[in-house]
């Protein structure tokens, strides 16, 4: 079975170069997927390999236009062919590293909700001390009611199943405090729902159990959800550079950085951003993965995987059986 992915080459800091060099290297470790790259023929080389297949897109939406508007009138952007070719069965799935607000727009607008689900949810995988965490909701839906985050945690719970391979994945309620009873009105209803649904539910968990792990997944608005992943990625950042400006601060600390060079490298892998390729839109009906506005090529590689993975392991189809029961 070859897997067809739709990936936006205008999208992102780096593309198109980037996007096109990540295509190069997922198509070469994948011998089971084909790639249709979206964007402007001119400013796309001649010279792709021929797992690799352009669609010609007139229009581009930049990281910075107002989403809707930009969706509304550049109907021939990449952005929103993308989801449309997934919608058509032309594509598996959709990539793109460009204006997130114009790929969620776009991917409603094209693809629809799956049948049960209010809202989607911008799922990202955190690197934690112990192991990936499942983030939800990252951004996409600032106000939520207990009923929303309910079907948060059971897309969640489904993508951590079908996709990272966990058997009955723990659910934490980002909240105050663990006690029941603590939080606002949201958090108290929705810790009532969540005890009385089927889900693996831990129950409440502080900011420190993000970092650590304590939970396979972790639920919350989109305004808390957003804020914690920017809190989490600007905290990797200092800490990598403050460890570089120690190391070289003595000859001493620099003999002791080149000996713990090789452990440094694997623990800067895991924490990085790129490893885990990009974030999938939950709850639309299609595989639709959001990229980091700096994805590079490594980031674009993982992104195609993990979109490969979700399709194989027919993620869409377990949602769309959840949703209904």
């Amino acid at each position: 079975m070859t897997i067809k992915l739709a990936l936006d080459a205008m999208g992102g800091d780096y593309a198109p170069s980037e996007i096109i060099e990540g295509a190069k290297e997922a198509c070469k470790e994948n011998p089971d997927i084909e790639v249709i790259l979206l964007g402007e023929p001119s400013r796309l080389p001649d010279n792709l390999p021929k797992k690799i297949k352009v669609k010609a897109c007139g229009q581009s939406i930049g990281m910075h236009e107002p989403a809707a508007k930009a969706v509304k009138t550049k109907k021939d952007s990449s952005i929103v062919i993308g989801p449309k070719l997934v919608k058509a069965g032309e594509a598996d799935a959709f990539i793109s590293a460009g204006n997130t607000g114009a790929v969620m727009a776009s991917a409603l607008l094209g693809l629809g909700r799956i049948k049960g689900i209010d809202r989607p949810a911008i799922a990202v995988t955190l690197p934690t001390a112990s192991k990936p965490v499942v983030l939800l909701d990252a951004g996409a839906n600032p106000d939520c009611k207990p009923a929303n985050l309910l079907q948060f945690a059971m897309l969640g719970s489904t993508f951590s199943q079908k996709v990272l391979g966990i058997k009955n994945p723990s659910i934490g309620l980002l909240n105050i405090g663990q006690e029941k009873g603590k939080g606002d009105d949201l958090v108290k209803l929705t810790h009532d729902l969540l005890e009385q649904s089927s889900l693996n539910f831990y129950g409440n968990i502080e900011g420190q159990d993000v970092s650590s792990g304590t939970t396979d997944i972790v639920v919350c608005d989109g305004f808390i959800g957003n804020v914690v992943l920017k809190t989490m990625e600007g905290l990797a950042s200092v800490m990598f550079k403050e460890l570089k400006n120690v190391i070289n601060a003595t000859t001493v600390n620099k003999v002791g950085g080149i000996l713990l060079a090789s452990s440094l490298k694997k623990l800067q892998t895991r924490l990085n951003q790129d490893t885990y390729g990009g974030t999938h839109l939950l709850g639309v009906n299609g595989v639709c993965i959001i990229g980091h506005g700096s994805s590079k090529r490594t980031a674009i590689k993982n992104a195609i995987e993990v979109a490969k993975k979700s399709i194989k392991h027919g993620f869409i189809e377990k949602v769309k059986l959840e949703a209904h029961k």
